[in-house]
């Protein structure tokens, strides 16, 4: 039975990844009156959507997408509705876009997310660029390893989405059957795999590849970065201040031998490596370990998401910060990374924050704290909040 799944496994990704813009073949509309009845115009089978051919900025090199299931035009329409339908959740109350909002960069401003029957147990994570990262695992205690997996658990959640299947909750079995009664499902997986069976492999498969087009590229930190060779050049349309933040954000910092700095940066790209801003492969805990709302701790926090659209191109943020949402400021942050204390029982905590076995203490100037935020600031695309490709498909 194992070696059956795995070849049904292998020849889903072989239909999904035959299915781009550019064999796309003559569609005959007429064989999908529910698609254009639920959706209008906002998905054309016939001109779909260009997932797969978006510009990537040559200066990107990390992408961390499995083998097989590379984004196509086909899959990720098909995800983008799953990630908006809240016939996803038992009570047909939230969707995945319910705590992944397009106006907070896919994040949520809440600091618990509603979801079917309660509030989910940490702050959502903002979905921006989840592809262009070495890190595999996802969540924040990355206790998946891949996308494609995560995308289905939190509709297995009791709190979330409902279909636990555990404790009188609705199964996953179940919401196939839901989903394989609704019409517009019926034609969106013919016409994605060539069959209207619906399976929870499948279904992973488009939600990821709809997660994974969801790119911000177009922030004055990438005009900058165009113009030059490496980040550590002047960028010719940065401030001073921007310039000297992004200086301090690059820079190693210079430490005594009781932790304390005594020149240099603030070295924040140890963790979050330019261009890509996302957090590296392998580290630890950043000190924050009290679970929301002070509910006990939690050592194996050690995923984030990337800095870029950390708040919008206003410069308001885009909800709180870390799992916990225990930050409210970027302020906040940067004091924290400033004052490191080496909890009692911190067995975790990343040795690029313990100095010598002392937590650093940066000492960051007023004038140092505001060039870092006006640098964070430069990672802040506009696109992405309003790209009707990343949009809600239903017409209500």
């Amino acid at each position: 039975m194992k070696s059956l799944k795995i070849i049904s496994s292998f020849i889903i990704i072989i239909v999904l990844n035959s299915c781009s813009k550019s064999d796309a073949t003559y569609v005959d509309v007429s064989n999908y009156p529910n698609v254009k009845a639920a959706f209008g115009t906002k998905i054309d089978l016939e001109n779909l959507i260009d997932y797969a051919g978006q510009t990537v900025p040559s200066y990107i090199t990390k992408d961390n997408t499995i083998l097989g299931n590379s984004i196509t035009n086909k899959g990720a329409t098909l995800g983008r509705v799953l990630f908006y339908d809240k016939n996803l959740s038992y009570n047909n109350s939230v969707s995945c876009s319910s705590c992944h909002q397009q106006a907070n960069a896919f994040g949520d401003v809440a600091l618990a997310s509603s979801g079917a029957y309660g509030t989910t147990e940490r702050h959502s994570m903002r979905l921006i660029n989840t592809r262009f990262a070495s890190e595999f695992k996802f969540f924040w205690d990355e206790r998946v390893s891949s996308l494609e997996t995560q995308t289905s658990m939190p509709i297995k959640n009791h709190d979330e989405m409902g279909y636990s299947g555990l404790n009188g909750d609705a199964s996953f079995a179940d919401l196939i059957t839901k989903l394989s009664a609704i019409g517009y499902y019926k034609e969106l997986f013919k016409f994605v795999y060539g069959t209207e069976e619906i399976t929870e492999s499948k279904m992973q498969l488009a939600l990821a590849q709809f997660v994974k087009s969801i790119q911000s590229f177009d922030s004055k930190y990438d005009t900058g970065r165009s113009q030059v060779a490496t980040d550590s050049e002047t960028f010719p349309n940065f401030t001073n201040e921007e310039n000297q933040g992004k200086n301090l954000f690059l820079t190693s910092t210079v430490f005594d031998n009781t932790g304390n700095r005594i020149s240099g940066g603030l070295a924040c790209a140890q963790c979050h490596k330019v261009p890509e801003f996302d957090i590296m492969v392998n580290s630890h805990n950043n000190g924050v370990i009290v679970n929301m709302n002070g509910t006990g701790v939690d050592l194996n926090i050690t995923r984030a998401p990337t800095l870029r659209n950390l708040v919008k191109p206003n410069g308001t943020l885009n909800g709180p910060m870390m799992h916990s949402g225990v930050f409210t400021t970027l302020e906040q942050v940067i004091a924290h990374y400033g004052n490191i204390t080496v909890a009692p029982g911190n067995t975790n905590l990343d040795q690029k924050l313990n100095q010598n076995g002392n937590g650093q203490q940066l000492h960051v100037t007023t004038t140092e704290v505001n060039s870092v935020i006006a640098f964070i600031k430069t990672l802040s695309g506009t696109a992405v909040y309003t790209d009707s490709k990343w949009s809600n498909p239903f017409l209500n």
